[in-house]
């Protein structure tokens, strides 16, 4: 379980094949000593389950494994050593829930149509999948790229975001241009607000 509040930017140092998908080695500010075989790390909002961490003459790392599932509904499958990537460690009791309540299940992936620089906050606009767009509402939360954020406008398959110049030089949305694909991952109260009205 995370909250959407990025707390290091990765550098992707090497990516390979394995017979499972693909194993990522990420240089981090994290301490390896505190993060345990087997711990969660969201990775662009993709929970990870670590399998090695260490440092050498580089810095600190970690690594992770991606499955099939995950290569087909995240941008995981494109990542690209050199490559920055959101990093979100998971949530200990007592921890100050700071942004919303996330999961790292992501629900498939946006596109930024739209990006426009103001002097306080840039505004995005993205396109989603039409599975996704009924959990997007008005002033709800949804995470992008891990990154806990709230919702402007919603027009049919667009929505949009504001984001301040804390969240641009904390994370990676700088580097963001129309026409990426994020991560999303829908507000977990939508989803199950959805199944109730399903199942009545």
């Amino acid at each position: 379980m995370f909250t959407g509040i990025i707390t290091d930017v990765g550098r992707i140092l090497e990516v390979a094949e394995i017979p499972a998908g693909l194993r990522t080695r990420i240089a981090t500010a994290y301490d390896p000593d505190g993060i345990e075989i087997g711990a969660s790390i969201a990775c662009d909002g993709v929970c990870h389950t670590v399998t090695a961490r260490g440092r050498d003459a580089s810095g600190a790392w970690f690594e992770i494994e991606s499955a099939a599932e995950t290569l087909k509904l995240t941008t995981v499958g494109g990542w690209k050593a050199g490559a920055r990537v959101n990093l979100e460690r998971s949530l200990k009791i007592g921890d100050e829930l700071g942004g919303h309540i996330v999961q790292g299940h992501v629900d498939g992936t946006a596109e930024i149509v739209e990006r426009a620089d103001h002097p306080d906050s840039v505004y995005f606009r993205f396109k989603v999948p039409a599975d996704c767009a009924p959990f997007i509402a008005r002033k709800g939360g949804v995470a992008l790229d891990g990154t806990s954020l709230t919702v402007n406008e919603v027009a049919g398959d667009t929505f949009s975001v504001f984001l301040i110049p804390h969240t641009l030089t904390a994370t990676t949305w700088a580097d963001r241009r129309v026409g990426d694909r994020v991560n999303l991952e829908v507000d977990m109260m939508a989803r199950y607000a959805a199944r109730l009205a399903e199942y009545r």
